[in-house]
């Protein structure tokens, strides 16, 4: 059963700074009645389609359905899907500063969904250009003033080439950074708040463990070498574990059917860090986080939960 917060915090208190990849998520659904004569695969006929923003995009659309103010930084295609993901943010009621760069395309998930199920997911992108990427950092320290915490949301697209000073001009503005990490070089997060990698994510880092202390074991090396806070790991339908320097933390999943996974990182990283601007503990920001992700993956593809659903 879903456990609802002890406490409703004052989310319309939260300034979110999120920066990082957005992307265009797609779908294609339709019927499946029949195998392709030519190949065996199904054949979908497409009877409807939907668009949403999708990665750092999805971040900060999740921070304001939670009440807070977002605000997003990042780059564009100069072509239709950058115009049309930047339609669909601004009807999200996100401030957002997108830099378009003619070099690159607009990163697209394409997704075809048939009898309820994900039959096929189809990428496009390529990464942005140097020469944006500077001024889009120029634009960060610009925005620091105005918010209370930064979210890096890293989907390994080229977007971040500068996390790591990102990272030390937000400390040094006294902003708490929380990381949503990708790759095998977490190097270039040292000195991050937080960082909140999935099982794959971190056995890429730190080597599969043996146990649940060998995992605790490996999650505090890697938080004292890289001189981070803490680490939130999610896990799942086993739910979470939040490692510090002092020692770990688990929340179990709570009990609820799961329609769609994709997408429920960035619900999690979101309340995490909403939760902490409006004055919640790290603790019980990781507890409510658990519940939002516990609702989010009731829902079909890149979605958002609601301040309503989370302490209605």
């Amino acid at each position: 059963m879903s456990v609802k917060p002890d406490k409703a915090y004052p989310t319309e208190k939260a300034r979110i700074l999120i920066v990082g990849d957005v992307m265009l998520d797609r779908y294609w659904f339709g019927n499946v009645g029949r195998i392709s004569p030519e190949a065996p695969v199904p054949v979908v006929h497409v009877t409807r389609t939907e668009e949403r923003p999708g990665g750092a995009a999805n971040v900060a659309r999740n921070c304001v359905a939670l009440g807070a103010e977002a605000q997003l930084l990042s780059v564009i295609g100069d072509d239709e899907a950058g115009a049309r993901l930047s339609e669909l943010i601004d009807s999200s009621r996100v401030k957002a500063n997108l830099h378009t760069d003619a070099s690159m395309s607009t990163t697209v998930k394409l997704r075809v969904v048939g009898r309820q199920q994900q039959l096929l997911r189809i990428d496009f992108e390529t990464p942005p250009s140097s020469e944006v990427l500077a001024s889009k950092l120029a634009d960060f320290e610009a925005a620091l003033p105005e918010c209370n915490a930064v979210i890096l949301s890293d989907y390994g697209k080229g977007g971040l080439a500068h996390i790591s000073t990102m990272i030390d001009l937000a400390k040094s503005a006294g902003k708490r950074v929380l990381v949503d990490p990708k790759g095998d070089d977490y190097s270039r997060y040292r000195g991050a708040g937080l960082v909140t990698p999935n099982l794959s994510e971190l056995r890429e880092v730190v080597g599969s463990w043996k146990d649940e202390d060998d995992l605790e074991a490996r999650a505090r090396k890697l938080i004292a070498e890289l001189e981070l806070d803490g680490l939130l790991l999610t896990r799942s339908e086993q739910g979470m574990t939040l490692f510090d320097r002092q020692g770990a933390m688990h929340v179990p999943a709570q009990a609820r059917e799961v329609y769609d996974v994709s997408g429920a990182g960035d619900t999690v990283i979101a309340s995490v860090a909403v939760m902490l601007a409006a004055g919640a503990t790290l603790a019980e920001a990781v507890r409510i986080a658990n519940r939002a992700a516990g609702i989010v993956v009731g829902k079909l593809g890149t979605a958002v939960v609601t301040r309503e659903e989370l302490f209605g």
